[in-house]
């Protein structure tokens, strides 16, 4: 039993203690030139040369002390957050809406879906039997309807506020961005961010909009996003912290 950190591997086979952590990590011999090492959800896998001694894979593991450590507690973070994020499609489950939890109530009389008056919960036009895969289609299905309603006013708030003109605005499911912005004008943004508060919301739409006149990350494009929305830093790192709902 680990008393220091202890990151494993499900398939570790070899341990090695690395700072102030224990790291059991997968090892592979490969046919390589040198030593790979590759972070991810379930921990740390090295490949390595069949001529390269334990100990040398060891001494590289150490040069990247810090590095592994750091990539280590990172992913370890991230899927704590997704498993914090999951979303059980079931009657009495809770779907975050503008950073609030809204618990689900499935209600066979009714049409579609909708929040209750006192906004706590979803209530949901399906009956007990529906499976969770009905469920999250139909409150998806929802969220999206919502989400094309609340961008565009928050984005038709900040053009003007900016000065610029929006062509088009259009949802988007990528994978790896919240936002983008196009020359000709048009707007894309991740439906998904209907789950998070306001501010986050107003972040990424300001985000957006603010690349309308400098396509770009420079000083002066944060100083367009500064002009509307002073302390934007605070919902910026936030939304690195955050994990899309599942």
């Amino acid at each position: 039993m680990c008393t220091l950190p202890c990151f494993r591997h499900p398939l570790a086979d070899r341990e090695i203690r690395l700072g102030k952590a224990i790291i059991a990590y997968e090892f592979k011999r490969a046919h390589r030139r040198s030593i790979g090492m590759v972070v991810g959800p379930e921990g740390l896998s090295v490949r390595a040369p069949r001529w390269v001694s334990v100990a040398d894979v060891e001494a590289a593991l150490r040069s990247k002390e810090q590095w592994l450590c750091k990539k280590l507690l990172e992913q370890r973070e991230r899927v704590q957050r997704e498993a914090q994020a999951r979303i059980e499609w079931v009657d009495g489950g809770l779907v975050p809406f503008l950073g609030q939890p809204r618990r689900l109530v499935l209600q066979p009389d009714l049409n579609g879906v909708a929040l209750s008056a006192d906004e706590r919960n979803l209530l949901v036009g399906l009956g007990p039997q529906a499976t969770p895969a009905q469920v999250k289609d139909q409150v998806h299905a929802w969220l999206q309807r919502e989400a094309r309603h609340i961008f565009a006013a928050r984005v038709a708030h900040f053009a003007q506020r900016l000065g610029v003109t929006v062509t088009r605005i259009s949802l988007s499911s990528a994978r790896t961005r919240w936002g983008s912005a196009s020359a000709d004008g048009s707007i894309r943004l991740h439906w998904s961010l209907v789950h998070f508060s306001q501010d986050i919301v107003d972040y990424v739409v300001t985000h957006e909009l603010a690349h309308l006149r400098e396509m770009n990350h420079s000083l002066r494009f944060w100083e367009v996003v500064r002009s509307v929305l002073p302390d934007y830093d605070e919902p910026r790192q936030s939304l690195r912290r955050l994990s899309v709902p599942q």
